[in-house]
């Protein structure tokens, strides 16, 4: 490129370092959904929440962090258990309004995810849908108890 095709750098903004922030669709209260889902299984682990600071420290670090609404605090999963998740990919649905973390659970093996103490949070699968009186069933088993997970 020659000089004179080069874009005048006085007049050529940058892009913001928070463009990739900005760009995501947040809800009322700042948030956004995010889904884990383990990269070797393609199991969907989990589904929690992100802020902000929730999605640039989980960029940052490379591992999963989420934001307790419960809480009202971040948490860096498996801060308390020990079943860490490092991010592999980061992506956005079409509407930037979920994002989904393609992951590997750490810690327990088989790993982890929920705190029931299952490998996934959606365990629960619905039995007899089609008479009067469906029912949820647990369809995966507890791993190990969340007493011994979870300390006081």
């Amino acid at each position: 490129m020659s000089a004179s095709n080069a874009p005048d750098e006085a007049t050529t903004a940058p892009a913001s370092d928070d463009a990739w922030l900005d760009a995501i669709a947040w809800d009322a209260n700042g948030l956004v959904p995010a889904i884990a889902q383990e990269k070797d299984t393609g199991d969907i682990l989990m589904l929690a929440w992100m802020n902000r600071e929730a999605l640039r420290q989980t960029a940052q670090k490379g591992q999963a962090v989420y934001y307790s609404r419960s809480r009202g605090k971040l948490w860096h999963k498996g801060e308390e258990s020990g079943h860490f998740q490092t991010v592999h990919a980061i992506r956005t649905d079409c509407d930037n309004d979920v994002i989904l973390l393609t992951i590997t659970q750490h810690g327990h093996q088989p790993s982890i995810a929920c705190h029931t103490g299952r490998h996934s949070c959606f365990y629960q699968r619905l039995e007899n849908s089609a008479s009067p009186a469906p029912q949820w069933q647990a369809a995966e088993p507890v791993l190990k108890d969340p007493q011994r997970i979870y300390k006081p």
